[in-house]
């Protein structure tokens, strides 16, 4: 099987398998989940990419985390936010130097992440339960991680490798 079919099958079936448990045992926003999915593929996939992708993401998700802390302990209006936003988005960049942070999109998408489950689920960020908007992104772009991993692996072991036959292989056995 082709790459692309054996992954729209893989990604289908478990993008299927997500959305039901984000909607019924498991409380994360389904797109925290899809944007680590696919931050996991951008980053380039593999366990290495796995790694990566999720401590990308977390670094996001700690940065929006205090920034909203931030913003909330000030008051939080408009004029702070934008001050304080910009600080947080100065701190990506800055975390990117570190190697394993490198790709700074990965950075982003966990502090889009983070804002958009506290504005979604209504729940601030001073929140001490498990519904703390940072601890709900964290959760969702681990799990997108895995789903992104174990979705690769799969898709993969359906891929048809196109084997190339060696030079001995084309000899018939025992005969000269």
């Amino acid at each position: 099987m082709k790459q692309l079919q054996a992954y729209s099958i893989s990604i289908g079936i478990l993008g299927a398998i997500d959305t039901y448990l984000t909607a019924t045992i498991l409380p994360v926003p389904v797109w925290v989940t899809f944007i680590a999915w696919a931050s996991f593929f951008i980053v380039g996939g593999k366990l290495a990419g796995l790694k990566r992708s999720v401590v990308s993401n977390l670094a996001g998700v700690l940065i929006a985390s205090c920034t909203l802390l931030i913003i909330s302990v000030m008051g939080g209006s408009p004029l702070i936010a934008a001050i304080c936003v910009g600080i947080g988005s100065a701190a990506m960049v800055q975390a990117s130097k570190i190697p394993l942070l490198s790709i700074l999109p990965a950075i982003v998408w966990g502090f889009a992440s983070t804002v958009s489950t506290m504005v979604a689920t209504d729940v601030p960020m001073t929140s001490l339960g498990w519904n703390n908007p940072g601890l709900v992104a964290a959760a969702g772009v681990i799990v997108g991680g895995l789903f992104g991993y174990v979705s690769e692996i799969w898709g993969d072991s359906m891929t048809k490798k196109q084997t190339v036959p060696t030079p001995a292989a084309s000899h018939s056995s025992g005969s000269v």
